[in-house]
């Protein structure tokens, strides 16, 4: 019996230290701002993120588009990085604008109609780096999804958005932080 207890209490024992050593692991990397588990790598003089409203300059966008779109990509930063969101000047910023919105005819069939329809949606955005300037960028991205003709734009467009947004935002984080 003494046996038995001696061997668990090692096996505790060992267990106990490599949980320890695994624990020390992943606290010096996700620490030191360098790598995260979301691929984002991060200096770690960067402490906090500034995002501008992105105002829409496209006719045709929906009118609540951009501050969906700028509390999405908020949300994305905040959730994803160990980084302070504050209202102005932080150590990365980001600003832009929605520059276009419009849906076109796709998948022409023969009788010469549509299928598919698309709709397309792009953002301009400028990304300035303060702790270094060599990260700077000033880029449009745009995204689509495809919707079936026999749809109205007002029965899709909710949907359409959030996949498009979530699209555009994930372009946005790998370019700006993601540097594998």
């Amino acid at each position: 019996m003494k046996i038995e207890t001696r061997n668990m209490k090692v096996a505790l024992d060992h267990t106990l230290i490599r949980f320890s050593i695994f624990v020390l692991l992943v606290s010096s990397f996700s620490g030191c701002g360098i790598y995260s588990f979301t691929g984002a790598s991060i200096s770690p003089e960067v402490k906090t993120i500034s995002i501008q409203l992105f105002p829409s300059y496209a006719a045709l966008a929906p009118p609540n588009l951009p501050q969906t779109f700028t509390e999405t990509l908020r949300d994305k930063f905040v959730s994803l990085t160990n980084l302070d969101m504050v209202n102005k000047a932080g150590d990365i910023q980001f600003e832009g604008s929605i520059v276009d919105y419009k849906t076109n005819p796709v998948a022409i069939q023969g009788n010469e109609t549509a299928a598919l329809n698309r709709l397309s949606v792009t953002v301009q955005v400028t990304y300035t780096d303060t702790k270094n300037e060599g990260n700077n960028f000033d880029k449009r991205f745009t995204r689509f999804a495809d919707y079936d003709s026999n749809k109205t734009l007002t029965e899709v467009e909710q949907d359409l958005l959030i996949e498009i947004n979530d699209q555009i935002i994930q372009d946005i984080f790998n370019e700006s932080v993601v540097n594998w």
